[in-house]
């Protein structure tokens, strides 16, 4: 167990979505964030009091979580000092990179020498077995995007907050590195052995009550080159009974990847149903989750509205409005 309180290291990111696993855990474990650190250049703020290692010590943090999200998930070499320096104030170190806290020697060498724990949350602990296909009771709910990090799990935690206080039966399965600090628990699918990964999620959704609902935190895009597999075992290992569909409006482009522009959100329909399909005949669209962050008030009003208007389905943004609406299609139709 990662111990609270966090600092959230933010380094040098560039800008606020490079640093979404920090967002994430000041939105969803506000409890557990005591302050932000940064480096010089460092575009993202958490809105946290910005704190020197010693200070956060001083203030009860016990563990620091690398906050950024990058490209490739590398721990960059300048990060590294400051890293030791957190071993050696006595922080334990967090992180969901691709390359793992552990394999890097100064690190590994200053953890043992002061007696720290080091956690690599994206680092598979156990055997997935090969997926199936095969129907098993429970209901299940993805969340498929237009694009990488739109809010597919932002939408998946509101539904899931929404149906515990409306006393229905959900859980939350976390997929990635964030959901995993978040929830404490899940998979972190794309460092899973592709042939495994859609047994993977098998494993993490299991047959349940006939009125339990798994709400399936979404990972990459469909449409996007470099991480559509990863969906694609997401929708068959997971054999949702629903899909909502996520969107932020302001982007032009798939995230790192100018030469492609956003698919639509009917794009995003249709080819979604296509897929989830083959495992699952009955699956329909739910609604819509729309991050409307970058917009002002009024202006994600009238977005939100018109896509409503055009495609038929509840159009939200769950995290500023609420998602009982994408809560109430599930009961609807279910």
């Amino acid at each position: 167990m990662i111990e609270p309180p966090y600092l959230l290291f933010l380094g040098d990111a560039p800008d606020p979505l490079a640093a979404k696993v920090a967002y994430g855990i000041r939105d969803w474990r506000p409890e557990a964030a005591v302050g932000q650190f940064r480096m010089e250049g460092c575009q993202a703020d958490l809105g946290l009091p910005d704190m020197t290692l010693a200070e956060a010590r001083e203030k009860g943090a016990r563990s620091l979580v690398i906050g950024v999200a990058n490209r490739g998930g590398t721990i960059a070499p300048d990060w590294v000092a400051i890293l030791r320096e957190a071993l050696g104030l006595g922080f334990d170190l967090a992180a969901g990179l691709h390359v793992r806290l552990a394999d890097v020697p100064e690190l590994r060498e200053a953890a043992a020498a002061a007696g720290r724990t080091i956690h690599d949350v994206r680092l598979p602990r156990r055997d997935y077995p090969i997926a199936t296909g095969a129907n098993r009771s429970g209901r299940r709910c993805l969340a498929v995007g237009t694009d990488c990090s739109v809010g597919k799990m932002y939408a998946m935690l509101a539904m899931e907050r929404e149906m515990r206080e409306r006393g229905m039966k959900a859980d939350f399965r976390a997929t990635g590195q964030t959901g995993i600090l978040i929830a404490g628990d899940g998979v972190p699918l794309d460092a899973v052995v592709a042939d495994f990964m859609a047994g993977a999620v098998e494993w993490l959704t299991p047959a349940n009550e006939p009125d339990h609902w798994d709400l399936i935190e979404g990972q990459g895009s469909l449409f996007h080159p470099s991480y559509s597999g990863v969906t694609l075992a997401l929708m068959h290992g997971g054999r949702p009974d629903a899909l909502i569909l996520c969107h932020e409006p302001t982007r032009r482009h798939l995230r790192g990847l100018p030469d492609y522009p956003l698919p639509s959100l009917d794009a995003l329909r249709d080819l979604s149903l296509a897929l989830a399909r083959i495992v699952n005949p009955e699956v329909r669209v739910a609604g819509i989750a729309v991050n409307t962050a970058a917009m002002h008030a009024e202006a994600a009003r009238d977005y939100l509205e018109a896509v409503e208007q055009r495609l038929g389905l509840p159009t939200v943004d769950p995290f500023r409005d609420g998602a009982g609406r994408l809560v109430d299609a599930l009961v609807t139709d279910d």
